[in-house]
């Protein structure tokens, strides 16, 4: 029953500590911006340098 007593103090203890965390996170504006990082996938294709656009060349050839 001991064990009980201290599995219910630890559970509740954690879920404090990630109300905080949770807390703090949306006061710093963590989650502000939800949109642009799911919209920003989309262009990854367009971006290019000029080492990736390059083709390696065959050993053989």
């Amino acid at each position: 029953m001991e064990i009980l007593y201290l599995m219910i103090i630890c559970s509740v203890s954690l879920a404090v500590i990630f109300l905080i965390i949770f807390i703090i996170g949306a006061k710093k504006g963590q989650f502000e911006d939800d949109e642009s990082p799911a919209v920003r996938i989309l262009f990854d294709d367009e971006v290019k340098t000029d080492k990736e656009t390059k083709t390696p060349k065959n050993e053989n050839e």
